[in-house]
């Protein structure tokens, strides 16, 4: 009896050991497979960013090849814009009804066939068409990469993700209009749109193959948020359309500005409250309850302001005031994307092992120092003060954007990635389309005070500025100029407005900045997230 009992007590002591053997092991992780499919998406996101910067060394010869107006040829690349602001909030809830590799599959060959359609184009009409149709179905390519990094990976390399989705979202745009005037020079400015056909294939057969890492759930199509997509549709592009235009149409002075500022205004109110009334919404907004999400998308919004800011106001500058070439603005530009491209992999192991407060407070601090030199820009500039420039922004810009995804994403629940990622993609676009706006109306209203203030300096009762006149009328008369005085005001007059466009520029590069400084200071708010485990369909 007491054997019997004590073999029964021997038995019932094991069973911890029992249930640890024949506990389920973690799932393993197929690296092979997640490296090829995630690094075929991340190509289709680096082709969807490049297509937005690709045109813009190539616009005259494009305006040639359509027979379009100085007007309509700026359509080219806002006709993009306008409707992928539309579809990148708008995939997150796509990829969790479908599933991320259809919406990836649709989203890029789609874009291979409009960038052929593009390419083909025989007049400015089609073209506007064909390109706002790349733009919408592209840009889903873009957050479910992001998403993507979030929950394929483990914890413990969703930094590496991240570094990687960093270098295409900034190399992307700052290597898209060298690229494009190079092929523009080599072949012609169809193969613009033709060179995304092969890396399209490729990609769309690499991820058919390796992209199955979640499920969708068919039971989000029950009860869709039409009236939520319509209302953030017109909310979304009417926005988008006043950022790009307005500075060119003198804003409230025109008619459709003005309306479409009231649309968006009406239509971003009725999208808000229809997001948080609706049980199943388009956009989860209750994400901004979660202090790390908001404070995350507030300093992805400036990130893209200085972003996309810098790589507008540089190009601009050297191009206009200094009469740079477009290689040798290509040249100087490439200096930031060089930049870049050294300090992801370091920016990734400092994400890794501090605070992630350290880096975001650093990378826009240094992105507001490179700003700041900037400020007393000067005609007399050389390659080099450029390129300090533009490596102190660059390191900047790349440290606080590595840190501050997954500041944004480390103490959200999984179920939130997928549509968090497309406001967080959606933050960076509107923060770049919002910079080139303050930037671009700013440059224009800044030269004409400047000028202003100069040609007040200007009397017969300065010394120095009748020294210079005196100085240019000799020079016209020793070049045997028919009208010396004439000719020496004129040249006169000319440098006054280099040095009025000068000082404007140096006011944009003080806004941003100050604009980075801010961020610097809001980052302070955030509080480290540990990262969290991957949702169970994910692979």
């Amino acid at each position: 009896m007491s054997a019997a009992t004590v073999s029964v007590g021997s038995s019932a002591a094991r069973p911890a050991p029992s249930r640890q053997a024949s506990a389920p092991a973690p799932a393993q992780i197929d690296w092979t497979k997640l490296l090829l499919g995630f690094g075929a998406m991340v190509i289709g996101q680096f082709m969807a960013i490049l297509d937005i910067q690709i045109v813009a060394a190539s616009l005259p010869q494009i305006q040639a090849g359509v027979s379009a107006s100085a007007d309509q040829i700026s359509w080219i690349q806002t006709a993009y814009l306008i409707p992928e602001v539309v579809m990148i909030p708008l995939s997150g809830y796509l990829s969790r009804l479908w599933g991320t590799r259809p919406v990836f599959l649709m989203s890029c060959a789609g874009f291979v066939l409009m960038s052929v359609a593009t390419g083909l184009a025989s007049d400015i009409h089609m073209m506007i068409v064909t390109r706002a149709l790349q733009g919408f179905i592209g840009g889903a390519m873009i957050p479910t990469v992001f998403a993507t990094a979030f929950t394929a990976f483990p914890p413990s390399k969703r930094t590496t993700a991240s570094v990687i989705i960093g270098l295409i979202v900034t190399l992307a745009p700052t290597v898209g209009p060298t690229l494009g005037g190079w092929l523009t020079e080599a072949l012609s400015w169809r193969w613009l749109f033709f060179v995304n056909v092969a890396p399209g294939l490729l990609v769309l057969a690499m991820v058919w193959r390796w992209g199955d890492f979640d499920k969708g759930d068919p039971s989000l199509a029950k009860g869709f948020d039409w009236a939520g997509l319509g209302l953030m549709a017109v909310f979304l592009m009417s926005l988008q359309y006043v950022l790009e235009e307005g500075a060119k149409n003198d804003w409230l002075d025109d008619p459709l500005i003005a309306g479409l500022i009231v649309s968006a205004v009406v239509a971003g109110a009725g999208f808000v409250w229809r997001s948080l009334a609706y049980r199943q919404p388009i956009v989860e907004l209750r994400a901004f309850k979660d202090r790390n999400f908001a404070i995350g998308v507030i300093m992805t919004f400036v990130n893209g302001s200085v972003l996309f800011g810098g790589t507008f106001l540089l190009p601009l500058f050297l191009g206009q005031v200094q009469g740079f070439s477009a290689q040798q603005v290509g040249e100087t530009m490439m200096v930031s994307g060089i930049a870049m491209f050294l300090t992801g992999p370091i920016a990734g192991q400092i994400a890794r092992r501090l605070d992630p407060r350290i880096p975001l407070f650093v990378g826009f601090s240094l992105a507001a120092w490179g700003m700041w030199m900037a400020h007393q820009v000067t005609p007399e500039w050389g390659f080099w003060q450029f390129a300090s420039v533009q490596a102190c922004r660059g390191v900047g810009v790349m440290i606080a954007m590595i840190a501050s995804q997954n500041v944004t994403m480390s103490t959200l629940s999984p179920h939130m990635i997928k549509n968090a990622s497309g406001i967080v993609n959606l933050a960076r676009n509107v923060g770049g389309a919002v910079g080139l706006a303050v930037l671009a109306t700013g440059i224009t209203a800044n030269t004409a005070l400047h000028l202003h203030d100069l040609a007040q300096g200007v009397s017969v009762a300065n010394q120095g500025a009748q020294d210079m006149l005196s100085g240019l009328v000799a020079r016209m008369q020793e070049a045997g100029v028919a009208d010396p005085d004439g000719a020496a005001r004129k040249a006169f007059f000319g440098l006054m407005q280099k040095q009025a466009a000068s000082l404007a520029f140096g006011d944009g590069f003080s806004m941003m900045a100050l604009g980075a400084a801010f961020a610097a200071m809001i980052s302070l708010f955030a509080r480290p997230g540990k990262g969290r485990a991957a949702p169970a369909d994910a692979h």
